[in-house]
This record gives structure tokens, C-alpha cells and sequence, in this order.
């Protein structure tokens, strides 16, 4: 982390008195996963006297949330104003208190109760009123508020036995550290750190569209039903598609990338 990003995280850890006393400065990003047993007091903060959650803990780092739906509906929802301010704000008859929760949400989920809706090797025993429950677990505002869904089909033996080696994780790496730097040039005179960050008026100086771009946007938004959070938060992703092709400008493939992400029905 940056220093004032290491500053921040290391003052919501010493409240909670997580800080340990030999690290006065926390400089790598945090990773939460709690367990989907957890409170919601320990997911988003509160308590007599408020202290911040674990949404809060994973400040400018990652919350891995697996079994999501899980969590229980109230749990979730209450996910869904962080995600948009990126703050948690907990009222008590005392006061307001206010955490920053700036983070990235990571989810895993099955598909259905029994984890084999759409396996080709073997047949889903879910009804489909099980499955209907199941999913709808996830409401439509919280997805809706998750820019990349991606669907994990069975690993065939094949694969799993290619003495091959893929692309080494060094060299991912490297390619999200260069796209974290054209994202620092880009946000240097600013107190935006990542796309992420970028409102209406910063996408339209950071992220504009050429004619072809514009064009499948304009399909995507009547076909898709794009709301105006899911057309930004579209762009917001093609930007990132396009730092890390370590391409100047937002081009039609870009968007199309980003666009091949929303939120699908899993169920037929």
C-alpha cells in the first residue's frame, strides 16, 4: 500500500486493537474471509459501543466472501451501501459513526443447492422452486453492484493432468502493477487512487468512447436493461480492460469485454 492507504488501514486496525506491537505500520493490503456464520455486527461493524467490521478491516484490500449465499439475506443487503459509498455509517442513540470501507468484494457461490445445475457429467437433483430460492438469495441490487461474473465449469481430467505450464503468476503480476501505475499517472493531480474511484464527470475525461464504442453501449443499455450504476461501473471495468492491455484509449473490444461480465441467470 501507499503510505496514506498503510495510514488509514493502520488506524481502523488499532481502534478494533488488531494492531500488533510489533508492526506499527501496516503496508501490505489486508484479506478478510470471514465465515458466513458471522454476525452482522461482525460483518459490518456496530455494537453498544460501535467498532468497525470486517468490511472495514478489509479497507483498501480484499473481503472473500465463499458459500455467499450463506450469508443470509440481511447480512448482504447490508453490503450494499458500502459498496456504493465505500464508507459504513453505523447510528447509534449516542452518536453517528463513520468507518471507511473501500474494498473488493470477492464472492463464490454454487450454482444451486446441490452444486450440479448445468454439469455435463452429472444431472442437478434440485427442484426448480429449490433452485429458485437458492439463487434468489442474491438480490438484484447487490449483484447489480459486482462488476465480473465469471462461471467455473468442471475441470476435465486432461487439463488437470497438462504437464504444461500456463502463464506464471509473476508475469500477471507484473501486468496489474503496470496498470496500477498508468491508473496513479492518470489520478496523480487527484485524490483518486483507481478507476474504481471515477465518478460521472471522470469517466467522461478518462474513459471516452469512440463511434463503434458508443454504438454497442447504446445496444447494451436497451437490450441489457443497463441501469445507470451498471453503465458506469461498465465503463469503470473497460478503462481497467484497457489499462491492463496497456492501451491508451477505451476501444469497442474493451466494452465488450466488460459487457461479457454482468450478472447472468444462472438457472435456465
Amino acid at each position: 500500500m501507499t503510505v496514506p492507504e498503510s495510514l488509514e488501514v493502520t488506524k481502523i486496525y488499532s481502534v478494533r486493537g488488531l494492531l500488533p506491537p510489533e508492526t506499527p505500520l501496516l503496508r501490505e493490503r489486508p484479506f478478510r474471509a470471514p465465515h458466513h456464520s458471522t454476525s452482522f455486527v461482525g460483518l459490518v461493524g456496530g455494537g453498544s459501543w460501535p467498532r468497525p467490521g470486517e468490511i472495514s478491516l478489509a479497507h483498501r484490500g480484499v473481503l472473500f466472501l465463499d458459500e455467499l449465499p450463506e450469508f443470509g439475506g440481511t447480512l448482504l443487503e447490508g453490503l450494499r451501501q458500502p459498496l456504493e459509498d465505500r464508507r459504513v455509517t453505523l447510528a447509534r442513540a449516542a452518536g453517528t459513526l463513520s468507518f471507511p470501507a473501500n474494498f473488493t468484494l470477492v464472492g463464490a457461490m454454487n450454482p444451486c443447492p446441490c452444486g450440479y445445475l448445468g454439469d455435463p457429467a452429472k444431472e442437478c437433483r434440485c427442484a426448480p422452486s429449490a433452485i429458485a430460492r437458492y439463487q434468489k438469495r442474491i438480490s438484484g441490487p447487490l449483484l447489480d453492484r459486482i462488476d465480473i461474473h465469471l462461471e467455473v465449469p468442471r475441470i476435465d481430467y486432461e487439463k488437470l493432468a497438462d504437464k504444461r505450464s500456463g502463464e506464471p503468476s509473476a508475469a500477471v503480476r507484473a501486468r496489474v502493477k503496470a496498470a496500477r501505475g498508468r491508473q496513479a499517472d492518470r489520478f496523480a493531480a487527484s485524490d483518486l487512487l483507481t478507476n474504481a474511484d471515477m465518478g460521472p464527470r471522470q469517466l467522461q475525461e478518462h474513459a471516452p468512447l469512440d463511434a463503434a464504442g458508443e454504438g454497442l453501449m447504446k445496444i447494451a443499455v436497451t437490450r441489457l436493461h443497463l441501469s445507470a450504476r451498471s453503465y458506469h461501473r461498465v465503463l469503470k471495468l473497460a478503462r481497467t480492460i484497457a489499462d491492463l492491455a496497456g492501451e491508451p484509449a477505451v476501444a469497442a473490444s474493451h466494452v465488450a469485454e466488460a459487457l461479457q461480465y454482468r450478472p447472468r441467470q444462472l438457472a435456465g
